[in-house]
């Protein structure tokens, strides 16, 4: 068994990891990549890219279907399932090669495989499949260890047919019927993209949410928007499943009521859940979380006030690449340089599904800014129903509420569910990070006609409202029916 020394250990070499390594050996320190599962990171195995060569193939199809309402007539339509998902894996497979070309220039001194644990707080130990293959002294750790679904305790052990989103980007054919559990981004891109893949697929929520909304309005029209899209049930609770052959019989309950429905597969997209339960953190004597994550500085990625720090979706602050890319490099440089730590370049928040419409939250959403001790804020808001760049596509459906400042006036962020929500949400994004108020904003270009023009709609009327008494207004009574 080996015995390293080291400056830096990077456990996990995910879009985090790698980058924590690169950023770590940047500031010259001795630095090894520990990683105990296959190269290639989770965006590009099994989640954003598969998912958006997916939606893609969807999109295609859906086209097809759409042509009549501009008075386009093609032929039958065909779905040829191998061929979707033969063109899904081998594009898939062609970007977990570059990551895997890009891992294989990492000098071998510096890769170590096989899973690691703690076994002190400077100390790790790592188990290949045949035992321990090296014990590590490290005097600072970077803990990179991404995320796995999150599954759901009805369904374990029922059977094969009982499947995680990971499992989506590995099928030789597209399915007969699948059941979705979850409304999350996962869930909707997966369950609409199925759909127009012609697919049955049922989507079933707990709850009420859709995607990561909070603002109730435009909750509201998503949850329209995507109900006839989809065959969406919410409120409903999962009460059994049985695989019976080559089908699962799903058993839920909605309004007291049960109901059961027989899939091909059942498909779990109820989030992912940080791969930290199995590093004996205990050892490293860090305080956690309710949900096993350390505690950290965000601007840092240090774990408290010690040589530890995480990164990616293993600290389950943002989990998207960008974030996890960033990340990466703060916690690698702060690794590498420690104890000099310093904050990191920390970007404006942007998450969006890539449904259509697109569900786009940026900066502030309306849950954070209805937080006991923020500031007022105003609301503009825009439908896209009779927006004219969206007409003229056949996609004007949705909403987008935006959100200043009373007072200084500054642009806060927005929720939406738009067409071509995934370039709006990018304006607005960066709109946040440069402090822009809503009168600059104004100031910018807005061509015709372009969806953006229901952007500056939303921005004129925020700046209608800002424009009143701070003290005599409150965000309530902007929503329809209040």
């Amino acid at each position: 068994m080996q015995q390293l020394n080291v400056d830096v250990a990077v456990i996990g070499a995910g879009t985090a990891g790698l980058v924590a390594y690169r950023a770590a050996k940047a500031q010259g320190a001795r630095t090894i990549l520990i990683e105990g599962g296959p190269y290639g990171t989770t965006c590009a195995r099994v989640g954003c890219m598969p998912s958006k060569l997916l939606i893609a193939a969807a999109e295609a199809a859906h086209m097809i279907d759409a042509a009549p309402g501009f008075g386009v007539h093609a032929g039958e339509k065909r779905v040829d399932g191998v061929a979707v998902m033969a063109r899904v894996r081998n594009e898939r497979d062609r970007f977990v090669g570059f990551v895997v070309e890009g891992v294989e220039h990492i000098p071998a001194e510096d890769k170590l495989r096989g899973h690691a644990r703690f076994t002190g707080p400077h100390t790790l130990q790592v188990d290949g499949e045949d035992g321990p293959v090296a014990k590590i002294e490290a005097a600072r750790i970077v803990i990179a260890t991404g995320s796995t679904p999150t599954r759901v305790p009805r369904l374990e052990n029922v059977g094969p047919g009982v499947v995680t989103s990971d499992d989506v980007f590995y099928w030789q054919d597209l399915p007969r019927s699948v059941a979705v559990i979850g409304t999350g981004v996962i869930g909707l891109e997966l369950g609409q993209a199925l759909t127009r893949l012609g697919v049955r697929v049922s989507v079933y929520a707990r709850g009420g949410s859709v995607a990561q909304l909070s603002d109730p309005v435009v909750l509201r029209n998503a949850a329209r928007v995507m109900g006839e899209a989809l065959d969406l049930h919410f409120q409903s609770e999962v009460v059994n499943a049985v695989q019976d052959g080559d089908e699962v019989v799903l058993t839920t309950r909605e309004a007291g009521e049960e109901q059961a429905a027989r899939f091909q597969y059942v498909l779990m997209a109820i989030g992912r859940t940080p791969n930290v339960f199995d590093l004996d953190i205990e050892k490293a004597g860090l305080a956690c979380g309710a949900n096993g994550v350390p505690l950290f500085d965000s601007r840092t990625m240090q774990c408290g006030s010690s040589h530890i720090f995480i990164a990616g979706d293993a600290n389950n602050e943002r989990p998207v690449l960008p974030e996890a890319a960033d990340h990466g490099k703060i916690a690698g440089d702060n690794a590498g340089r420690y104890p000099d730590i310093r904050p990191g370049l920390r970007r404006a928040a942007l998450t969006t599904a890539f449904t259509e419409p697109n569900i786009v939250t940026l900066g502030s959403g309306y849950k954070d800014l209805c937080a006991p001790g923020k500031p007022k804020f105003a609301i503009g808001q825009v439908s896209f129903e009779n927006q004219g760049r969206s007409r003229v596509m056949l996609q004007n459906q949705g909403m987008l509420r935006v959100y200043g400042e009373y007072g200084s006036g500054r642009f806060l962020g927005a929720e939406m569910i738009a067409p071509r929500g995934e370039h709006l949400g990018h304006l607005l994004a960066w709109a946040v990070q440069s402090r822009m108020t809503v009168g600059e904003m104004l100031e910018m270009p807005f061509y015709h006609p372009v969806v953006e023009e229901g952007v500056r709609t939303a921005l004129r009327d925020l700046a209608t409202e800002l424009a009143k008494d701070a003290s005599k207004t409150d965000p309530a009574d902007m929503e329809p029916g209040t």
